[in-house]
This record gives structure tokens, C-alpha cells and sequence, in this order.
């Protein structure tokens, strides 16, 4: 079936659009994992718990204004799939870094508490967007109480990374692969707030370009008759989840494995953040409640990913198949299954 010419024009601008704002993400998370690693070494706080908040909230805010957008103009296929999209991609991301890294699996190099603990905050805060379904439908000013309790998860949880890094109950063995975090000269570094300010700006850009996307996402999906689900999944979540892939290859390539890894998983816990935000936007009820079965399916897929993960670093292969460790490759092999299992059976539906 062919598209007649304004609706092609239409498209096509709405692809430039897409294709910039990505380019944009892609370029500004670059620079932005060197100014948060000398922003850990600078403010003493550490490469985990910067990961955690600057690098995970800096490089999701595309992400997460694009949710909150959609939600806003009722779109909650792209809303919720978006973000849990994002996850699940940022995930596979982490294996893919880990390719990056020759001299051992990234999941020995970089073990942490502070990671270990990121990664079980994030399987809590999934979780407990799987529960609210579950629960009465009822809202406060629209506002479901899940959504607040997301919230308050994640602060106590970010807390208690915070907690695993200074005075940490539990520690991996040393070897000759792990690259413990170990601030860099700071003497040789640009001033503290030349620093904050140039994370403020390219914090900004990554925003606005979140915000250019989600037109342009819709018009995608309207214009080419694909639902709102799989834009989500392959266009929107990946685009957004490009600072990620860069952000911790770049790490990687700098020797910060603890802030490559924080900054996924961080970001990650961050990003379930993305549905509560939403939640909010949405003026109808409750989005969890509205929430599509492909959407509940991805957040069971990003669980299972989050959990082979978990083993990857308690367990701490040195050198694995592919050069990498088991656990990346199960977990690239499941977002590949569960990708094509979510468009195979959307297809199937309709």
C-alpha cells in the first residue's frame, strides 16, 4: 500500500526530526561522562553513586521527558513501553560494553556493593510497577498511590547506595582484573563550577531533544501504521537509551568501570522513575491500570535480564564465551527473544 506524497513529506520530516534529535543525545552523553567522572572525583562521592544519580538521571532525561509528554497527551502505549523499553535496552547496552573491555568480563571488573545494590533497588522498583495494576484503581489529584512510593523506594534506595559506598557491609575479592574506583588528580582538572555548569547545559540539550522526539515518534507511528508499542521498543527507547551505550563505552575506554556500570544500572532505576512522572501526566486515571500486556511483558523481560546480572556480578566470571561473560551473553540473547517475541506477537495480534 503506498503513501500518498503529503503523508510521505509529512513522514519524512518527522524522520529528520527523529534522526537529529538522536544525533543530538548521542553527541551531548559523550561529553557528558567526562564531566560527571571528574564531578565524582571532584566532590568525593564516588563513581557508583555518581552513575547512580548525575550519569543515570543526565543521560535519561530524554528518555523521561519524552514519557512524560506522551502521558500527557494520553499516548500510554508510548509512555510506559518507552520506559520500560529503555530499560530493557540500556541492559543489553551493558553487555554490549563489556565487549569493549578485553583484559576481563566487565562483571568482575567492576564489581561493587554500591552496584550490587543499585541492581537490587531496580528490580524492587519494577516490581512494584508489576503490583500496582493489581491494586484498586483509585487515584488522588489522578495520581495513583504507587506512584509516590516509587519515589520514596527510590530516594531510600539511592540512600543506601550512597551507604554501600562509604561504609560498605560486604566487599568482592581483589584481583588482578578489578578496577577498584580511584579518584584521578583533581589538581589537573577544570574548576567545580565550570564543571556543574557545563553537566547543567548538556543535561538541558538532552531534555530538549526528549522533548523534539515524542512528535516525531507519533508522527513515525501514525504515518507508517506500526502501534505506539513498537515505536517505543525500537525507535524511541533506543534512540533515548544512546547516551547510555555511549556514556559506558566511553567510561570503559577511560578505565571508570565502576562509573560505566553504575551509570546503566543507576540509570535504569532511575528510568522506572519515567512511569511515576507519567502517572502524573496523565490525566485519565491511573496509568497503571492502562498499561498494555506488551508493556507488562517487557518490564517481566527486564526483571529476568536484571537478575542474570545480579549473578553475573556475585558470581564474577573472569573470561567468558565471545570474549565476554556468560551473563552478558544471556542477556543479550534475551532482549533479541524478547524483542522479536514482542513484535511477532503484536503482528500476530493485529
Amino acid at each position: 500500500m503506498s503513501i500518498p506524497p503529503t503523508e510521505s513529506w509529512t513522514l519524512l520530516q518527522g524522520g529528520l526530526v527523529f534522526s537529529v534529535c538522536a544525533v543530538i543525545i548521542a553527541i551531548a552523553g559523550t561529553r557528558i561522562t567526562r564531566i560527571v567522572d571528574q564531578l565524582a572525583d571532584r566532590t568525593g562521592i564516588g563513581e557508583a553513586a555518581a552513575g547512580a544519580v548525575l550519569l543515570g538521571a543526565s543521560t535519561s532525561l530524554g528518555g523521561s521527558v519524552l514519557s512524560v509528554t506522551a502521558a500527557w497527551h494520553g499516548n500510554v502505549d508510548l509512555a510506559v513501553s518507552n520506559a520500560l523499553g529503555g530499560i530493557a535496552v540500556q541492559t543489553f547496552f551493558l553487555a554490549v560494553a563489556d565487549m569493549v573491555y578485553r583484559r576481563a568480563n566487565l562483571e568482575h571488573a567492576a564489581a561493587s556493593a554500591p552496584n550490587m545494590m543499585q541492581n537490587g533497588l531496580l528490580i524492587c522498583l519494577l516490581a512494584l510497577i508489576l503490583f500496582a495494576p493489581y491494586l484498586p484503581d483509585v487515584t488522588v489529584s489522578g495520581v495513583h498511590p504507587v506512584t509516590p512510593v516509587l519515589f520514596a523506594v527510590y530516594l531510600y534506595g539511592i540512600y543506601l547506595v550512597r551507604a554501600a559506598s562509604t561504609s560498605p557491609m560486604w566487599l568482592p575479592s581483589v584481583t588482578r582484573e578489578t578496577r577498584e574506583d580511584k579518584p584521578d588528580d583533581v589538581t589537573a582538572m577544570p574548576p567545580l563550577s565550570r564543571l556543574w555548569v557545563e553537566f547543567l547545559v548538556l543535561m538541558a540539550i538532552l531534555g530538549i531533544a526528549g522533548w523534539a522526539l515524542e512528535p516525531a515518534a507519533t508522527v513515525i507511528a501514525t504515518k507508517t501504521n506500526l502501534t505506539q508499542t513498537v515505536v517505543g521498543v525500537l525507535l524511541t527507547a533506543v534512540s533515548t537509551s544512546i547516551p547510555e551505550l555511549v556514556t559506558s563505552v566511553a567510561a570503559v575506554r577511560r578505565g571508570a568501570l565502576t562509573l560505566a556500570v553504575g551509570g546503566i544500572i543507576g540509570g535504569n532505576a532511575f528510568d522506572t522513575l519515567f512511569t511515576a512522572a507519567s502517572d502524573i501526566a496523565y490525566r485519565d486515571g491511573s496509568i497503571y491500570h492502562a498499561m498494555p500486556e506488551d508493556s507488562k511483558f517487557l518490564a517481566v523481560l527486564t526483571i529476568l535480564m536484571s537478575g542474570v546480572l545480579m549473578m553475573g556480578l556475585i558470581r564474577r566470571e573472569r573470561h567468558g564465551i565471545w570474549k565476554i561473560g556468560m551473563e552478558s551473553a544471556v542477556i543479550m540473547m534475551l532482549y533479541v527473544f524478547g524483542a522479536v517475541l514482542l513484535v511477532v506477537g503484536i503482528q500476530t495480534s493485529s
